[in-house]
């Protein structure tokens, strides 16, 4: 018995529809268009981290000077000695243990960053601070009780700051950005009890001035 071979089906029939091939991917102007989305993305993105990192270094700077001097202070206190911090424009501060009969011993020795300083802006409250120190002329404004302008303090084993003739010292350090008002700083002294304040500068906006706010 013969058996029948099975024919192909021929599919490809003139009439049948050609398969097409379906378009895929983004076209030109959906990729520039992402391309301008990511790049103003990117822009705004490193324009906030420059914000947040020149906000960090004036915080720091500011962080420095304070811990500096409650450093001198605490120190005199827990050693029963003399300690003195020196202010050096435009930026630097020493540590200085007092031994009599020498020049002393230099503890510590630090620095503002780069783009910060010792520096009284124009259109600081020309009142100070609320201790009313200084008049908000001069970056580094020690000695008030004798006519101001110091840049040394001497802290003593009661924890009270004195000028380098003994007497009591009053006074305040103000620090910036150069140029950049609302990046003011400042930090007070009461010789009395040695009391340290740090205050920041802002703006009231209905008032129209300018005040400190401590920290």
């Amino acid at each position: 018995m013969i058996r029948q071979q099975d024919t192909p089906v021929n599919n490809s029939s003139p009439s049948a529809p050609a398969n097409r091939p379906r378009s895929s991917g983004f076209s030109l102007i959906e990729m520039m268009i992402v391309a301008s989305i990511i790049m103003i993305g990117g822009a705004l993105a490193i324009m906030s981290l420059r914000t947040v990192s020149q906000d960090f270094r004036v915080t720091n700077g500011y962080d420095t000077v304070l811990m500096m001097m409650r450093r001198g202070r605490e120190s005199a206190i827990n050693e029963r000695r003399q300690y003195l911090v020196t202010f050096v424009p435009p930026r630097t501060m020493t540590l200085t243990q007092i031994i009599p009969g020498t020049a002393g011993q230099v503890i510590a020795t630090v620095s503002l960053p780069t783009d910060l300083q010792f520096d009284a802006e124009p259109g600081i409250p020309t009142n100070a601070t609320y201790d009313n120190f200084g008049t908000g002329r001069f970056p580094i404004d020690f000695s008030q009780n004798n006519g101001g302008q110091g840049t040394t303090v001497y802290f003593y084993p009661d924890g009270s700051a004195h000028d380098v003739n003994g007497n009591l010292n009053n006074g305040v350090v103000y620090m910036a950005r150069p140029g950049q008002l609302y990046t003011s700083r400042a930090i007070t002294l009461w010789g009395t009890t040695g009391r340290i304040r740090g205050y920041r500068l802002y703006n009231n906006q209905a008032a129209g001035t300018n005040f400190w706010r401590q920290q």
